[in-house]
């Protein structure tokens, strides 16, 4: 099983779920591009990002590929590029469609980037300085967790994801590169397609969308579910993605 994160995620977001899932499969939790310890190219592109990703599951043994958010529409793409690389796939709460370029996601990076990191001496001083742009605590701590002690920066720390570039290419991430797969087949494997009932990524008007790349989907709503599925409700999303499995 392969694991991708969302914007601004890391790999191990996943590690709670993966321990669940490690004792009847093999698990790889991935650094998407730009982010965690992963390379920065020099651009967002989701077929050269579903390539690096491709590039780590063995041509000859296709995978269970899970990804949320960011790492969803990747995840997709690269099921109708590399499909012989995909068993099967889980979507969780994102569709492939164009979403307005979120003002938020801008925002955060704004705020990350103009952060004096000089003034940072323990992770409450990020905590103090985030606050006022990122009043959420639950948000503040995730883009924290992109944080990371850097003795060859100034003030001895740095970001992780890469700010500049994702900040730049926030157009190409919310959108869907429906150029680049105009002449794609659909993916025709079998496809969980998960959805927070409180969030707004999945709506019936993609339905048509998905249905389209994706033929064999099956969409589960999780109720009282924001878009953080994995993380709001894990018991709930782990026992959904076992049947997906056949566990």
């Amino acid at each position: 099983m392969v694991f991708l994160h969302g914007l601004f995620g890391q790999g191990k977001n996943w590690t709670g779920i993966a321990k669940q899932l490690a004792g009847r499969h093999r698990v790889l939790l991935v650094d998407l591009p730009h982010h965690g310890r992963s390379a920065w190219p020099d651009r967002f592109d989701f077929a050269e990002t579903a390539a690096l990703v491709a590039d780590v599951i063995p041509a000859d043994e296709p995978v269970a590929l899970v990804g949320h958010s960011l790492g969803g529409k990747v995840a997709m793409v690269l099921s109708l590029l590399h499909p012989d690389r995909v068993e099967r796939l889980c979507v969780a709460d994102i569709s492939p469609v164009s979403y307005p370029e979120g003002r938020e996601f801008q925002g955060y990076i704004s705020a990350m980037r103009a952060m004096d990191l000089t003034q940072v001496v323990r992770r409450e001083d990020a905590e103090r300085l985030l606050e006022p742009a990122v009043p959420d605590p639950t948000v503040r701590s995730f883009l924290l967790q992109n944080l990371r002690r850097d003795p060859t920066a100034p003030g001895g720390w740095s970001w992780q994801a890469n700010l500049d570039v994702l900040g730049r290419d926030l157009g190409a991430i919310s959108g869907w590169p429906e150029a680049e797969l105009a002449h794609v087949a659909p993916y025709d494997g079998p496809v969980l397609w998960l959805a927070g009932g409180r969030s707004s990524y999945v709506q019936p008007a993609y339905d048509a969308a998905m249905d389209r790349w994706f033929p064999r989907n099956r969409k589960v709503t999780m109720k009282d579910t924001g878009h953080w599925l994995h993380s709001e409700r894990p018991e709930v999303f782990l026992e959904i993605l076992q049947r997906f499995l056949g566990d």
